[in-house]
């Protein structure tokens, strides 16, 4: 059955009503054009400021594929090359170990089998995990007493990896680090580097690590589930002591700015003439960096930020530099070889260069992979692949 655009925001917006999400903004584009924009909902449950398409969010890990998209830049200029050792820019991962497990209370540490590459960082097979998706590293760090791994890049090389590079897959901080060697690199601070080679070709004008007033009044409020009909708006921010740059996930943006930054994807590294990635790039984008390691299932230690998270159960997944790789296509869904990843707030995103199609999906709603909310994820998505947009 054909469906259009009528009926995607008949499931929107009765997701709205019937308390799956408090507020939802979709958008679906092609390479060149927006073919839809839905949104639905409230921007804060108790104000009643309804969601608009020119709202802002904090899109926590969208903030990672756009400070790839800036290392690559580097690479592709021949500055670095991803087979490179990290320690050849950072010093401290020199010595960086591998956490074998615990002797009672005590660590159990040795030195890595290789050492930690570019590749690695990108691709999230490094061994850095969070501690919130790994138990390993949770339990470290609370013997050690370190800081929180999203807290900055201050002291994390030295923090222990939780397998030899190469050899698994972990989601951490590795992006962050990222955002490092783009400072090395270019001399100034990422924030920078990003508006004048990503933001500003791209016309992504509400896209930073802060907001102005007019910006912050645009902001959508995270929420909580309040049972089985309600929401509560709490005040969620990114533990920062140190004040870094969060590169890994400190991001603001609009489903318009980070649209028009897929588009980039879908026009092989440039939208309107303004070329930021070149297409050689971009296949390194697209292209499985993890060899025959597979992403698997993150098991959550806070359940209050996080259940247990993985998309297409059972599917073999593989990771770039940047993105999850779907290896099959699932029946009425996305092709194989489409590229995705997600924020912890329950933003979801995904670019189809079978079909040339670019999805946002945004709302700020914890924990993530809310089983309401993934459930209206999976009916949505077939719901867009039911529809016949132009080519």
């Amino acid at each position: 059955m054909t469906m259009d655009s009528k009926d995607l925001d008949q499931l929107l917006g009765d997701a709205v009503n019937d308390h799956v999400i408090p507020g939802v903004g979709v958008m679906v584009s092609g390479p060149d054009k927006v073919h839809y924009c839905g949104v639905f909902g409230q921007k804060n449950v108790e104000t009643a400021d309804p969601i608009a398409r020119d709202t802002i969010y904090k899109v926590s890990s969208w903030t990672k594929a756009i400070t790839t998209t800036a290392f690559m830049q580097f690479v592709e200029r021949g500055d670095i090359r991803l087979d490179q050792p990290v320690s050849s820019l950072i010093p401290a991962f020199k010595d960086i170990q591998v956490l074998d497990g615990f002797d009672g209370e005590r660590p159990r540490l040795r030195k890595p089998v290789r050492e930690v590459t570019l590749a690695h960082l990108a691709s999230h097979s490094s061994g850095i995990a969070y501690e919130f998706w790994s138990e390993k590293k949770d339990r470290y760090s609370k013997i050690a007493g370190v800081p929180e791994s999203y807290a900055g890049r201050n002291a994390k090389a030295l923090s222990p990896l939780s397998f030899d590079p190469g050899e698994q897959w972990a989601y951490g901080t590795g992006i962050d680090w990222l955002g490092e060697i783009v400072e090395i690199l270019s001399g100034e601070r990422v924030d920078h580097y990003l508006n004048e080679n990503v933001f500003r070709p791209l016309d992504m004008v509400d896209t930073a690590f802060s907001l102005n007033e007019e910006q912050q009044r645009r902001l959508a409020t995270v929420h909580t589930r309040r049972g089985d009909d309600g929401f509560t708006p709490i005040a969620f921010d990114w533990p920062n002591p140190g004040q870094r740059i969060l590169c890994g996930h400190g991001l603001y943006s609009s489903l318009d700015d980070y649209t028009k930054f897929l588009q980039m994807f879908l026009n092989n590294g440039s939208r309107h003439g303004k070329q930021v990635l070149s297409p050689a790039s971009v296949e390194v984008m697209k292209a499985n960096q993890i060899g025959d390691v597979n992403v698997g299932v993150m098991r959550s230690t806070v359940p209050h930020l996080s259940l247990d998270a993985e998309f297409f159960p059972g599917m073999t997944k593989k990771h770039s530099v940047g993105f999850q790789i779907t290896t099959e296509e699932w029946e009425g869904m996305r092709s194989a070889g489409s590229l995705s990843w997600a924020g912890l707030l329950n933003l979801f995103y995904w670019w189809d260069p079978a079909r040339s199609l670019a999805v946002t999906f945004a709302s700020q709603l914890l924990p993530f992979q809310d089983r309401r909310v993934m459930d209206l994820f999976v009916r949505l998505e077939k719901a867009i692949y039911k529809t016949s947009w132009p080519s």
